[in-house]
């Protein structure tokens, strides 16, 4: 799926907007989640760091990982803003190999679990083992105690099953027999689900979605994309070797939640934080919305707002930098109603119109 925010002018549907203001938001409509820029007197040299940090990683990490610059984007946008990513997109479009990759270049723990109809929450979260010398039982933990961790299908196993991940997802810790043991951080969640095949599959409740920052779409690459992936992979060379002699590790896990704590720090108006209560608010009462955005949503567009101005630089989030991440925050949080699934609308449609709508703050 596209990470993409307002879609262009000419793929909205017929509907017609609120009442707009006076005078048209003067925010541009951009098709894809493009990496961030800074005018030079807007630069802080507070925020250097996290912006070259950002432009390193993104350049170590198309070493082996091809295009998809909205999941690169998405993804470390939503790692330094502390949320998760759920990913859909059809097989075999390298998101393993990005995983891996992204947890090499920041030297973080890397962890992949396939999902599937029987797999139990204990296969995942760990349990107790007796252990014989000892005579007694120990915890083992399970494969969710990573810090990048990839769920690959997560639609293939039962809501019991997805329970396991909420209280991971939101207090990164894991409850076994009254006890907590926490899950090392930074842990950023990679959830995948393929649109095109549902026989099998379980749709996830809103609780879960809501635990995920961002909704991305990967679609397939551009001719010249998968040209480059071919030679690139074709050479039948070890992963693991080729991680080793072409990533560099550029950064630490402690770096990076320093990285993350710097980032909470970008300032934000109180113009600016009415106008992102005003998109989530909008989304309950917009007409082809059955269920509207709950308030974790304005707090992901306020906290994937200021990452984005720390990967651009700025000490300031701007209006732009809600709009880059609305759609991607917002299209997994609403659901269209009867009507509007009958008349083919989508939800990354109506979310433009209804955005556009809205008035943007001047100052």
């Amino acid at each position: 799926m596209n990470l993409s925010n307002v879609p262009p002018e000419s793929n909205q549907p017929q509907v017609t907007p609120p009442a707009t203001p006076q005078q048209p938001p003067p925010v541009a409509a951009a098709e894809h989640m493009t990496p961030p820029t800074a005018p030079p007197s807007g630069l802080s040299e507070k925020f250097a760091p996290v912006k070259k940090l950002y432009e390193a990683v993104s350049s170590e990490v198309a070493k082996l990982f091809v295009g998809q610059d909205e999941l690169v984007l998405g993804t470390l946008t939503a790692l330094f803003s502390g949320g998760h990513v759920l990913i859909e997109s059809v097989p075999g479009l390298g998101k393993t190999l990005f995983v891996r990759t992204l947890g090499q270049v920041l030297g973080c723990e890397f962890g992949r679990i396939q999902f599937t109809a029987d797999l139990m929450p204990s296969d995942i979260t760990g349990a107790p083992v007796f252990d014989m010398q000892q005579s007694e039982f120990r915890f083992r933990p399970g494969p969710v105690f990573t810090q990048l961790l990839l769920a690959d299908e997560i639609n293939r196993s039962p809501a019991k099953t997805h329970a396991a991940l909420l209280e991971i997802m939101q207090e990164y810790r894991v409850t076994i027999d009254g006890t907590s043991h926490k899950v090392p951080k930074p842990f950023l969640v990679l959830a995948t689900q393929n649109p095109l095949e549902s026989e099998g599959t379980y749709n996830l409740p809103e609780a879960q979605l809501d635990r995920f920052m961002f909704k991305l779409r990967v679609d397939y690459p551009t001719a010249e994309q998968e040209a480059d992936i071919l030679r690139m992979h074709s050479r039948q060379i070890d992963l693991n070797q080729r991680l080793r002699d072409e990533i560099r590790v550029l950064t630490n896990p402690e770096l990076v939640q320093q990285m993350i704590q710097l980032c909470g720090t970008v300032r934000i108006t109180d113009s600016l934080v009415n106008y992102i209560n005003s998109i989530v608010r909008a989304t309950r009462s917009w007409p082809a919305f059955h269920i509207g955005a709950s308030p974790r949503a304005g707090l992901a567009l306020m906290q994937s707002a200021r990452t984005l101005a720390g990967f651009a630089g700025r000490d300031y989030s701007i209006p732009d930098d809600v709009v880059e991440v609305a759609i991607p925050a917002l299209r997994h949080r609403v659901q269209l109603t009867a009507e509007a699934e009958i008349e083919g609308r989508s939800s990354d449609e109506e979310l433009s119109a209804m955005i556009r709508g809205i008035e943007v703050p001047r100052d």
